[in-house]
Order: structure tokens, then C-alpha cells, then sequence
């Protein structure tokens, strides 16, 4: 009887065979696509994103982001964004703060002018023109994060500038849409926003300067009375969950807190919490990295004219980061100017969230809406290669000397 129904109607209506199914399918057609990707020399994120893409309403239509997948894809992110925390010093992140800072202020500013003025250029409304460049601020740490970390990246100073740059990033694109949100109801809370930018810039600074230090003090002693087993690993994940919750209460995004979490305890806990992590990682990160693809809808570009449309804003989306962050950061070298404009090009969650708030509220068409969401994909799929090419030349000329390098630098 189902063998006669379409795939994706008999999987909707599978029953108990629903979620294995569906691990199975993602999961599965996550780590082929990375593993042919990476025979190819490429990033096997890339793969995992095509995966998405390829069971998506695009191509196959098996799968849609439906609750089930969202929450495991944000379960994903966020274990993500604490592994990496554990392997970054909060010293280190501070040490770059001032550039950092500056880095993410233009990386806001650039692509915002530019996605504002094309999509005025074309004639669309003032508040569409808004949300279209806001849509186009935030970078995706996500995405940056699993990219330096699964290269070996992390160590270097254009990382922790990058990392550093897209938590501010992350805060201030939550603050454009605020103002965005505002500006659609037709009146600007300035309370709420200065109350809003005061609560997250505090959160992430307690955290990031006193985090650490606290967490050194208290982290052995609860680990030793404790009789639970793998004691310091059940704290740690107890810590990424009330710091996301606190960061979505300080009015920024729970990968955020969940960053700040890993790096917290990275210097209070043992290799074996490192080891636990890492295999939760690898087993949620392709949900994250699938429903990104699965997002993405191709027939919007049935006309030429949207198809163009998409092309120019795709092109502006990765200029724009790349001249905004690279140019600021000259003073450290053009290669590394290069490294922090390159890995400042994945678009985030926040551009998402700023689409659908645009379809939602009417403001947005259907076509501007599917740009968003082409040019938020793209340029996650664009930006590994990118980004390992640009890292390549250190790591190919300098691999022998890193361990050297990793002292010298601590």
C-alpha cells in the first residue's frame, strides 16, 4: 500500500518508523556528501549543506524544517558553538577585542548600505530596502566556528579576531532588528533598545572576562562531589544550558551563550569532557548543517528578472563582508586582511529570522523573501572553500613549525 504513495506523503504519515527514518535520512545522506565532497578537496560542511538541498523542496522534497528537525539543527549549533569555546581562551578573545569590535561594526554597516541600495535601486519600498539589508548584517558563527575547527584553524589570530568579531556581530545584527521591528510598527522603542544593547554588551563581557576564572575555582571542587558518573561532563552541559538561556534573556542569541559556556570551563575541565563533546557534536551538527539546505527554495527564480536580482544581492552579500572586514583589518597584513573579510561571509540565523519576520508582517514579498533565504544558504556554501583556501597557505608552508608557533603564541 505506501509503496504506491509518494515518499515524502508515506513519510509523514510513517508512525513509529517517523524518527528513525528521518535520523537516517539526514544523518546518512549528510556524512555520503560530505565524505564524496571531501574526495574532492572540499569542505565536507559543503556536503552536509548539499544534503539539505538534495532532500529539500528544491530537488527531492522528502524533508521540510519542520519543529522536530529545527530543535535537533539548534541542539546542533549550540553544542557546536560550546566545543569550539572549549578550544579558545577567553584571554586570547579579549586580546583582540578593540579589532574585533571595529571589525564587526563595519561588517554591519557595509552590507547594510549596499542591500538597502540595491533593492531601492530596483524600486522596492523604503522598509522592504530595510529589511532586505538587515537581513544581510549578521555573520554566522556557526558556520565560521565549524569551518576553523574542523581545519585546525582556531590557533591563529585571524580566528580569534573572526570569533570574536561574529558574537558582536551576532549582537549587534539582534539590535538592527530590533530597530527593523520598530521601524515596521511605525514607532522606535529607544528603551528598549538602549536597555536591550546595555543587557547583552554586559552579558558577554561578565562572562567572557570573569567566566573563566570563576569557573576554575568551581568547576573541580562540584566535579569532586559529584557521584554521578562522568560528573565534569554533566556540569558542563548543565553550564551550556543555563548561559543559552541567560543569553536569550540579555537579549542575545543562545549560541552565543553557548560559546561563552565552552569557553568558561575550557582550561577547568579534562581531555575526557573534550572527547564526550566531540562525539555529541558529530552526531547533531549535520541536522544543523541539513536543515540550512533544506530551507532553500529554487523556484523562486522562475523569472529572469529575480534570478538577476538574487545574483546581484549574492554578489553584494560576499563583497560587501569581505571589503567592509578586510579593509579595516589592513593593518595586520593583507593576508590576514584576507583571512577575517573571507571568514566573515556566512550570513546567520539572524538574517533568517529578520526574512521571516519580513513575510510575516507583509512587508516582504515572496520573491525578496526567497532571496533572503538563497543568498543566506549561498553564502554558507561558498565560504568553506574560501576560507580553507585563504588559511591554506600558513598551514601548507608552516605545519611542521605549529606546535612551536601554538607555545610561542600562549
Amino acid at each position: 500500500m505506501t509503496a504506491h504513495l509518494p515518499f515524502a506523503l508515506w513519510l509523514s504519515s510513517g508512525g513509529g518508523l517517523k524518527l528513525p527514518l528521518v535520523m537516517l535520512l539526514v544523518f546518512g545522506s549528510a556524512k555520503l556528501l560530505a565524505e564524496f565532497f571531501e574526495t574532492l578537496g572540499q569542505p565536507g560542511i559543503v556536503g552536509e549543506i548539499v544534503a539539505g538541498v538534495m532532500l529539500g523542496p528544491s530537488v527531492l522534497g522528502w524533508l521540510t524544517p519542520d519543529v522536530f528537525l529545527t530543535s535537533l539543527a539548534d541542539l546542533g549549533v549550540m553544542f557546536l558553538l560550546f566545543r569550539v569555546g572549549l578550544e579558545v581562551k577567553s584571554s586570547e578573545l579579549i586580546r583582540v577585542g578593540g579589532a574585533a569590535l571595529l571589525v564587526a561594526v563595519c561588517g554591519v554597516i557595509v552590507p547594510f548600505v549596499l542591500g538597502w541600495a540595491i533593492l531601492r535601486a530596483w524600486g522596492a519600498p523604503s522598509l522592504e530596502c530595510t529589511f532586505l539589508g538587515a537581513s544581510m548584517t549578521a555573520t554566522s558563527v556557526g558556520i565560521t566556528a565549524q569551518v576553523l575547527s574542523s581545519n585546525g584553524f582556531l590557533r591563529q589570530k585571524a580566528s580569534r579576531i573572526i570569533l570574536a568579531a561574529a558574537v558582536i556581530d551576532d549582537v549587534l545584527g539582534l539590535l538592527v532588528l530590533a530597530v527593523v521591528s520598530s521601524l515596521a510598527k511605525g514607532q522606535i522603542k529607544t528603551l528598549d533598545i538602549v536597555l536591550t544593547t546595555v543587557l547583552a554588551s554586559a552579558f558577554v563581557i561578565v562572562v567572557a572576562h570573569w567566566g573563566t576564572r570563576t569557573m576554575r575555582h568551581l568547576m573541580p571542587r562540584a566535579a569532586e562531589r559529584l557521584r554521578v558518573s562522568e560528573a565534569e561532563f554533566a556540569l558542563a552541559i548543565c553550564l551550556l544550558f543555563a548561559l543559552g538561556l541567560l543569553a536569550m534573556y540579555a537579549g542575545v542569541a543562545a549560541i552565543v551563550g553557548a560559546f561563552l559556556a565552552g569557553m568558561a570551563i575550557g582550561e577547568s575541565v579534562g581531555p575526557r569532557v573534550h572527547t564526550l563533546m566531540h562525539g555529541a557534536t558529530e552526531l547533531l551538527v549535520p541536522f544543523f548543517l541539513v536543515c540550512l539546505g533544506l530551507r532553500i527554495n529554487l523556484s523562486v527564480f522562475s523569472t529572469p528578472s529575480t534570478l538577476l536580482l538574487g545574483a546581484i544581492v549574492l554578489t553584494a552579500a560576499l563583497i560587501s563582508k569581505l571589503i567592509g572586514c578586510g579593509l579595516v583589518s589592513l593593518p595586520f597584513g593583507r593576508r590576514e586582511a584576507l583571512k577575517i573579510g573571507v571568514g566573515m561571509i556566512p550570513r546567520g540565523e539572524v538574517g533568517m529570522v529578520v526574512a521571516q519576520l519580513g513575510l510575516t508582517m507583509e512587508i516582504l514579498s515572496q520573491q525578496v523573501y526567497g532571496i533572503v533565504v538563497f543568498m543566506t544558504i549561498a553564502t554558507t556554501i561558498v565560504s568553506p572553500p574560501l576560507i580553507k583556501l585563504a588559511f591554506q597557505e600558513r598551514v601548507s608552508t608552516a605545519s611542521s613549525c605549529e606546535p612551536l608557533q601554538a607555545c610561542l603564541e600562549d
